[in-house]
Formats: structure tokens, C-alpha cells, sequence
């Protein structure tokens, strides 16, 4: 399904090799010192045309968070780098930059495939090396994605996980997910699976403009309830919700009603935010699609995060429509999981 393309480093001899280095989940640079072999790239065609693979053995794939990080997880696995999701919103496009490749029009498309995720996994999960803790996938790019149809890189790395009764959480916005359900289901009853769907509209020109290269919404609302059908914990994380363009009550009444319906058993909202680097790729992208929203999503967005009480005040709507239709639907109230508080961005 490829041309192979041979290159050495990114784009030649002349670039620096420790642009390769691991990236932690809260994309910042670990160390600099060269963690990636050097790559190959090959040119996708057929289903693939349009993407470009850069092939890295890896000589980590755990990723240990920093305590100093917000997020409840301390340890990832990323298989891939990049996202043909193609989120104008992404909270890791400037993951990219760090490896000399350019967030705005290479992140969609050059995609880092670490090939060697799985035997790396199944070395650092060794008793000696390893204490059996949960780790996150899902954090800092899809594992879903595209790129999973050709490599099954997390297909294997739940093998692994599941031989060893390692708990693990997983989210996403790829249906491609489903293929794996024989596989969630038993690792499901060796150990704790959790899996979240990241759905943030049913409006279809919403989802077209802002994630094009992800699957209808509705195909992942079906996901929802096929996995929760199968045994394995799926909630949802209603994110991010776009100020102008997706926010208003009809649109969040109609995710809210679909998941419940689905049988998600949390539906966690996050309001849109944007770190430096994406904030000015989304107020780019604004300023051609929407011009009406750019001047106030400026003043809005002067720091990383919305105003706390337009976030609490989404919060509350909600919950107040996850208890409206639960109680429509005779369903009792159900606590939000982990893995749908711990994200805040995809």
C-alpha cells in the first residue's frame, strides 16, 4: 500500500537527530538526547493517500508523566505521533515542532509510527522493571486513528497489556476501535478496561469545518453503545465544546440525549481551551471560517482556558441534561469514570 521513500533524519543529513527525542504527555521535551533511531518515511496510497509514515524504533515506549503535571495518570504509551483526525483544535499540534515538522500543515499528515511499540512494551513490562500501574492511551494522539488500520501497533499493545492483567484506559474518536472488541472484551476479564469516546457535536457542518478527518459522530455513538453492550466501561467526554459553534442548548441537548441513549454510563463536558501554539492555529483557522467569532474568541482566549464560570456553568447544564434524560429514560444516575475526567481536550 506504499512507496517507499528513503531519507535519512526528516528532511536530510544536516538535521539534528535529537529533534527525535521522546515527548512526555504534556508535550514538553524529556531529555535531549536521541531516543528515536533514525527514521525512515514511506508515502501512503490507495486508502492512505495523503499521508506521510516516518518509521522510528523507539528505545522507550512507557512514558512517565511528571508530578508536576495536572493530570491523575502517570504513565502513557503514544504509538503513534501526529493525527490524521486533522482536529483544528488539538491540543498537540505543537508536539510537532519538536521534532522539526510543522504543527499547522504536517501534524494531519505526517504521522510517526514507532514500529517497534509492541516488542518495546513487552520488554518494560518486565516484574523486575515494572509495578503493574495503569497506563493511558489516548493522551497525546488518537490510537485509532488511520494509521492503526495499516500497523495495529495498539492492537498489539493491548495484547501485551492483557497477557499481563495490566490495567490500561483508552480514548478516542476512531470506530476502528470496534475490530478490536473481542480482544477489549478479554482483557476486560483479565483486568480494569476503561474506554472513552470523545464526541463533541452531532452538527454535522460543525464536525466537517473543525475535525474532518474523524468519523461521523453518530458512528461513534453507536461505538458507545456496542462496547458498553460487549462488557467494557465506555463513557464519553462531550469535548471540546466550541464557543459560537457548538455550544448552544439544542446541539448540547442532542449529544447528551444520543449518549445517554447509548448507554454511556458518564458524559463529562470540557469547554474548549487553547495552549499557546494552538491557540494561534485555531484563531487562524477562526478568522477564515468564522471572522464573526475571532475578534471575541481573542479577548476570551487571552489565557489557555475559557473563564471559570462559563466552565462551571457548562458543567452544570450537563449534568442537568444527563439527569433529564436518564430520568426520560428510567435510568438510574451514574458517576463519571476516571478516564472522563482526566482529559481536557480531545
Amino acid at each position: 500500500m506504499f512507496d517507499r521513500v528513503s531519507r535519512v533524519g526528516n528532511d536530510g543529513p544536516d538535521r539534528p537527530r535529537h529533534r527525535w527525542a521522546s515527548l512526555d504527555a504534556a508535550s514538553q521535551p524529556v531529555q535531549q538526547i536521541a531516543l528515536f533511531e533514525v527514521p525512515e518515511r514511506e508515502i501512503g496510497i490507495g486508502e492512505f493517500r495523503g499521508l506521510e509514515f516516518v518509521h522510528v524504533r523507539a528505545r522507550r515506549i512507557i512514558n512517565e508523566v511528571p508530578d508536576r503535571s495536572p493530570v491523575p495518570f502517570r504513565h502513557t504509551i503514544n504509538a503513534y505521533r501526529g493525527c490524521s483526525h486533522a482536529c483544528t483544535y488539538c491540543f498537540a499540534r505543537p508536539t510537532h515542532a519538536y521534532l522539526d515538522l510543522d504543527p499547522a500543515t504536517e501534524f494531519d499528515r505526517v504521522i510517526v509510527v514507532k514500529v517497534n511499540a509492541v516488542e518495546r512494551l513487552r520488554a518494560e513490562l518486565q516484574p523486575k522493571r515494572w509495578q503493574g500501574d495503569p497506563i493511558a492511551m489516548g493522551t497525546n494522539t488518537d490510537p485509532y486513528q488511520r494509521a492503526e488500520g495499516k500497523y495495529r501497533l495498539t492492537r498489539g499493545i493491548i495484547e501485551v497489556l492483557s497477557e499481563a492483567c495490566n490495567p490500561f484506559s483508552i480514548l478516542t474518536k476512531g470506530t476502528l476501535i470496534l475490530s478490536d472488541l473481542d480482544l477489549l472484551a478479554e482483557a476486560a476479564r483479565r483486568t480494569s478496561v476503561e474506554t472513552c469516546f470523545s464526541i463533541g457535536t452531532l452538527d454535522e457542518d460543525v464536525w466537517r469545518a473543525t475535525e474532518p478527518g474523524t468519523p461521523h459522530p453518530l458512528r461513534r455513538v453507536e461505538a458507545v453503545a456496542r462496547l458498553n453492550e460487549a462488557g467494557i466501561r465506555c463513557g464519553v467526554l462531550l469535548a471540546p465544546v466550541l464557543p459560537g459553534l457548538s455550544d448552544r442548548p439544542d446541539q448540547l441537548d442532542a449529544v447528551v440525549r444520543a449518549c445517554v441513549e447509548a448507554g454511556a454510563p458518564s458524559i463529562s463536558p470540557v469547554l474548549l481551551h487553547l495552549r499557546p501554539g494552538v491557540r494561534e492555529h485555531y484563531l487562524g483557522w477562526l478568522g477564515q471560517h468564522r471572522p464573526d467569532l475571532a475578534d471575541e474568541h481573542s479577548r476570551r482566549y487571552r489565557r489557555a482556558y475559557a473563564p471559570s464560570a462559563e466552565r462551571t456553568a457548562l458543567s452544570q447544564t450537563v449534568r442537568d441534561l444527563v439527569a433529564r434524560h436518564r430520568r426520560r429514560l428510567g435510568r438510574a444516575a451514574t458517576s463519571g469514570s476516571r478516564q472522563t475526567r482526566r482529559h481536557d481536550g480531545t
